[in-house]
């Protein structure tokens, strides 16, 4: 078992010691039954509220229409402007040519 020194406010030290003296149990007790409880709240997946998502997605709309979209010229420019690199080890020949396969069927007009 650990122990922690902690500073409180002496405000919250009397109400922790009236709610442990309530519930039968030290102050201790109390305190470790509390965080117990709250910890986990941390790590719980929460809800959110429905205006909130419809936010979220009005606003990641905006944002793509700020992007504005590119044309085929524009992405070929840039694509022909990357820098090449070696591929990573453990990529072999034949991934690096499926995936450039791909790429490009997937940029066609």
């Amino acid at each position: 078992m650990s122990r922690l020194t902690l500073r409180l406010p002496e405000t919250l030290h009397r109400q922790l010691k009236a709610q442990a003296r309530r519930e039968g149990v030290s102050l201790n007790q109390y305190i470790v039954y509390v965080l117990t409880r709250q910890v986990p709240l941390a790590y719980t997946v929460q809800a959110v509220p429905e205006n909130a998502v419809a936010r979220q997605q009005t606003q990641y709309t905006a944002l793509l229409q700020s992007l504005g979209q590119a044309s085929y010229t524009e992405i070929n420019k840039t694509l022909a402007e990357r820098e090449v690199v070696s591929p990573e080890s453990g990529l072999s020949p034949a991934i690096v040519a499926r995936l450039q396969k791909r790429l490009m069927t997937e940029q066609s007009p």
